[in-house]
């Protein structure tokens, strides 16, 4: 699967998943816009590993909560590469590690719900406009148990953002077929920041629960993400991609 000539926006492309998709999809050809919030020397990382790759990278500073700077993200866009091929939506609020980890219940459902839910809505609309009439993918993150359910205090406030991302991506896959494709990444269980300070006997609870046998990697994302993003799932629309081991079928 190629994505030569293509160019592909990653939110949230400063680390983790976000970083390994922009890089994966520069290796398969494209060249990249990505944007981070608040770590600006992990995006310009990723954009390093871009250029290396002989692909161009440009990066954007965005902040999924402001109506305004995603418009204005999508409008950097176009003046810097004129177009838009793939536009996926990674970025998400951080409520498991550093200081959201912290937070009350209800802050952290507003900012799951701002910026998961109502971040990935704004996006996609800016992506909508900028494709309208010559076409496009969207692909935007969900997350594996949002079918199966979770107990607890996080993945109950999770289910309610990405449960939200799964059904309205539907909706608008068919709201904008035939010209833009609309698909949704759910990944299981992955080893970001959340995974690396798991402690030991939750780790092997997971890995005991998932038939691979293992943790995902932030890399095990690219192939199903340069896969959405290109021709080869041209006749793939309104479908949710799970990358989880197995862990939910």
């Amino acid at each position: 699967m190629r994505l030569d000539g293509k160019i592909v926006l990653v939110t949230g492309a400063s680390s983790g998943i976000g970083r390994a998709i922009a890089v994966g999809c520069a290796r398969a050809g494209a060249d990249v816009a990505l944007s981070y919030r608040n770590n600006v020397g992990g995006a310009e990382q990723t954009a390093q590993q871009i250029a290396a790759l002989g692909r161009r990278a440009e990066v954007v500073k965005v902040d999924l909560e402001r109506e305004a700077e995603i418009a204005a993200l999508g409008a950097a866009v176009q003046q810097r590469f004129g177009a838009v091929d793939a536009w996926i939506n990674n970025a998400g609020a951080d409520i498991l590690t550093g200081p959201g980890a912290g937070r009350s219940r209800l802050e952290k459902l507003d900012e799951v719900l701002r910026v998961d839910l109502r971040g990935t809505i704004l996006a996609c609309w800016t992506a909508v406009e900028l494709m309208r009439g010559r076409g496009g993918v969207i692909i935007n993150m969900s997350w594996d148990h949002v079918t199966h359910g979770m107990q607890g205090e996080n993945p109950i406030l999770y289910s309610a953002a990405k449960g939200g991302i799964a059904s309205f991506s539907k909706s608008l896959a068919r709201a904008v077929a035939p010209d833009i494709r609309v698909n949704i990444l759910a990944p299981g269980f992955i080893e970001t920041a959340f995974g690396e300070q798991a402690d030991a006997a939750w780790r092997r609870e997971v890995e005991e629960r998932t038939p691979l046998g293992r943790w995902g990697a932030p890399e095990d994302l690219v192939g199903a993400a340069v896969f959405l993003a290109s021709d080869a799932s041209r006749f793939i629309t309104g479908q949710m991609l799970m990358v989880n081991g197995g862990v939910v079928m």
